[in-house]
């Protein structure tokens, strides 16, 4: 017999799928596993391996079950393969899972919109699906290739329409990153208002919160710093060109740029970087863990938002902008709607695209330690105020609870109740209690002397 066959009272098991990246790396992913099993869910991931991963891992409650990925897309023939190869490897895996315990919901998280027709496979065994709403991708598709103009690049835009309208309407609930991907989702996918639940990705604000950096810049330097996926909808490209500006056109050779994570175009940003002659002033890390970027992000000066105007960008909501604010990162970004909504005051806005109205505001930042200290201490009052992960942790829980009728009370976050000096690597919290401290290290980005 199976646990979750043992009766009624068997906590339900969720099976979480994603295919954009590995989990624990998946923040999101990662927090709403954590919330399901501090509620009481029992919580499997299928996902894609990252570098040295193992197969099977058991990781503070969750069983992860990984595949090979494919090799990179090239074309819509290595997007086809792709999509077809992680299907077919996650339908495998999702019977493993069952073997081992079977489960009650499936939480799918996009891109892509394919496995809607996993979770209707699954259906007839009882199974519930809850989609997680992470990328638009028919404005995906446009900020990459453009408006359709070919017959073959209409068809493949259909084909994406048709399919988020499948994911949308095989769901028996659906989870929007922000008010603009829920309209979305009410009114392209047909959902009735109260179906469609808001969880933001709002970081931990009581976790990720900036440290005393064991190898702080060196005094005199000033360091930007991006953190995100480096795909061609992302704008990384626009940091090359700031620092272009910066260190050739007026002579900032005091400027460095730490360019966090990986994607589709590291490889080409690496090769423009050389031939704009940046490689003594910018790094690459490439994939980085939640402690390293700890230690990127508090020993940074300024955080980098150079993602385009464009239909996925503009309602899209970054990560990265929160992230920032958690670390008291003063940042510059380009103009988006929802980039505006999570960043409110606390970010300078440039036109997009405009090369020398973001370098201004960068020099700006630079030459201005208080507006640095002003824009760095209100990003990190309103994340912990507006955009932290507890309440949406809530929401998010609560839609389980709904849709299984199973519910156990406690937070879905718990807190101990202790205010901790030190992360758990044993790094030195900055006191954010001590306005003048917490000031000073804004400007200082290091332990006093």
């Amino acid at each position: 017999m199976t646990e979750s066959a043992a009766g009624p009272a068997a906590p339900p098991h969720v099976l979480i799928i994603v295919q954009n990246l590995p989990v624990p790396l998946d923040r999101r992913v990662w927090l709403e596993c954590q919330a399901l099993v501090n509620r009481g869910y029992r919580v499997s991931v299928i996902c894609p391996k990252g570098p040295g991963d193992p197969a099977r891992q058991h990781l503070q409650g969750v069983d992860i079950y990984k595949y090979h990925p494919a090799p990179e897309a090239v074309g819509l023939a290595g997007f086809a393969w792709e999509f077809a190869s992680s299907w077919i490897r996650t339908a495998l895996l999702s019977l493993a899972v069952w073997r081992h315990r079977r489960f009650d919901i499936i939480q799918a998280c996009n891109p892509p919109d394919t496995y809607w027709l996993l979770a209707l496979l699954w259906r007839s065994r009882g199974v519930r699906f809850v989609f997680d709403h992470h990328d638009l991708n028919p404005e995906l598709f446009i900020s990459r290739f453009g408006r359709p103009r070919r017959i073959v690049q209409k068809l493949e835009f259909l084909a994406l329409k048709w399919l988020e309208r499948r994911t949308f309407r095989t769901a028996e609930r659906v989870l929007s990153t922000n008010e603009s991907y829920k309209a979305i989702a009410v009114r392209r996918g047909g959902r009735r208002p109260g179906h469609v639940t808001v969880v933001r990705s709002g970081p931990d604000t009581r976790r990720m919160r900036p440290i005393y950096p064991a190898n702080p810049r060196p005094a005199g330097e000033i360091v930007l710093a991006y953190l995100g996926i480096m795909g061609p909808q992302d704008g990384v490209d626009q940091v090359l060109l700031v620092m272009d500006e910066l260190v050739h056109k007026r002579g900032r050779t005091d400027v460095k740029a730490t360019l966090l994570g990986f994607g589709d175009c590291l490889h080409d940003l690496q090769a423009q970087c050389t031939r704009l002659g940046l490689d003594e002033y910018v790094t690459f890390t490439g994939r980085v863990d939640r402690v390293a970027i700890a230690e990127y992000l508090s020993r940074a000066d300024i955080g980098l938002c150079p993602d385009l105007k464009t239909p996925l960008n503009d309602l899209s909501t970054m990560n990265k902008t929160m992230e920032y604010m958690a670390y008291a990162l003063p940042s510059v970004s380009f103009d988006l709607v929802e980039t505006r909504v999570s960043g409110g005051d606390s970010l300078i806005y440039v036109p997009s695209g405009d090369i020398g109205a973001f370098t201004d505001a960068i020099e700006r930042l630079i030459d201005d330690p208080g507006l640095r200290v002003r824009l760095g201490t209100q990003g990190r009052e309103r994340v912990v105020s507006e955009l932290d992960w507890r309440p949406q942790a809530e929401a998010y829980v609560g839609v389980f609870d709904e849709v299984s009728g199973f519910s156990r009370p406690g937070p879905a976050v718990p807190d101990d109740g202790v205010a901790s000096e030190t992360d758990e690597q044993g790094r030195r919290y900055v006191d954010l209690d001590d306005a003048e401290e917490f000031a000073r290290f804004v400007r200082e980005r290091r332990a006093r002397s």
